[in-house]
């Protein structure tokens, strides 16, 4: 056999040593058989499957890109490496970053599979050129390992990024958001339609909070329990100044106090808070703001000042 054939049958074999791996961690954890009814019955309980209606649907009027989520879906529903408690724990993040269907658990789940093997594959495929252990299989063999956890867990980083931005732009217009609930309240406004109303009012300034909002009043207005309505709003969000914004209305409704009054307060608070914020950001900008000038400005500085004497001196040496 030529050197390449043999590397390429190592490679192959490195492939397959990972999905052996992975089929006996499989086997060993959920313990056969009976463990894995089990494990499926539990999964079946606390997870949402993939219903016929939305196959059906997206046959018949999505595109490439719902068919691709739809089998991505499916995959993922059906990757026995993950337990209930991580699924659940994926469930709360992706609510958190806007993803509030049933299937966005899954579609993440196939994500991290499907990235890490293919992380996996091209540094098995490019493992040779790895430099001080490229040339060892057994180096490869760990690179590649290492590759494949590092892919899985890289669309899970992407998502809490998402999640991170996502509060820091519902945080900005808080605020905004509890002035205009004040206006509201002090119309008369109960609080499922003061909510509905800032949540139309936001629609074009914050989108993620309108959303949020929007979903609050229409909870309120299907259940009628206002305590695990304004509880969710918090879980979903995932702000200190939203937990105490639900914490003052509970309160408010719980002792009847004047809802008006506290929230004139909050709204006050968190305005001076937001402003405290922007002038430490203001306030950092100078220091961060020294590297860039001596890296980028400085130099042109120098080269437009001295730029004119270096020359005539080169001038006169080379008279000389």
């Amino acid at each position: 056999m030529t050197p390449a054939n043999v590397q390429t049958l190592i490679n192959l074999l490195m492939l397959f040593a990972l999905f052996a791996a992975l089929a006996v961690w499989w086997a060993t954890k959920h313990g056969g058989r009976r463990g894995r009814i089990a494990e499926r019955a539990r999964m079946a309980a606390q997870t949402h499957r993939i219903d016929r209606s939305a196959a059906e649907d997206a046959d018949d009027d999505a595109g490439f890109r719902t068919r691709l989520l739809l089998r991505l879906a499916k995959i993922g529903d059906k990757i026995p490496l993950f337990d209930t408690k991580y699924r659940m724990k994926l469930k709360k993040e992706m609510v958190r970053s806007g993803y509030r269907s049933n299937l966005a658990v899954s579609i993440l789940l196939a994500a991290k599979f499907c990235v890490g093997l293919i992380c996996a594959a091209l540094t098995v495929m490019m493992g040779s050129h790895i430099p001080m252990i490229g040339a060892y299989p057994a180096g490869r063999g760990i690179a590649m390992l290492m590759v494949f956890v590092v892919g899985m867990i890289l669309p899970e980083y992407v998502v809490a990024f998402r999640a991170a931005r996502r509060r820091r732009a519902m945080a900005a217009c808080l605020p905004d958001a509890l002035d205009l609930l004040v206006i509201c309240t002090n119309a008369g406004n109960s609080l499922g339609v003061s909510i509905r109303r800032v949540a139309d009012e936001l629609k074009t300034i914050c989108p993620p909070l309108s959303d949020e909002f929007s979903l609050t009043a229409d909870e309120l207005k299907l259940s009628g329990d206002s305590t695990r309505a304004l509880h969710g709003l918090a879980e979903r969000i995932d702000l200190p100044s939203i937990r105490a914004l639900i914490s003052t209305l509970t309160q408010s409704m719980r002792y009847g106090t004047p809802i008006t009054q506290a929230l004139r307060t909050l709204s006050r608070t968190e305005r001076v808070a937001h402003i405290v914020s922007l002038e430490e950001k203001a306030a950092k900008l100078a220091p961060k703001m020294v590297v860039p000038m001596m890296l980028f400005i400085l130099p042109a500085i120098v080269a437009i000042a001295a730029g004119p004497a270096v020359i005539q001196l080169l001038a006169f040496v080379a008279k000389q």
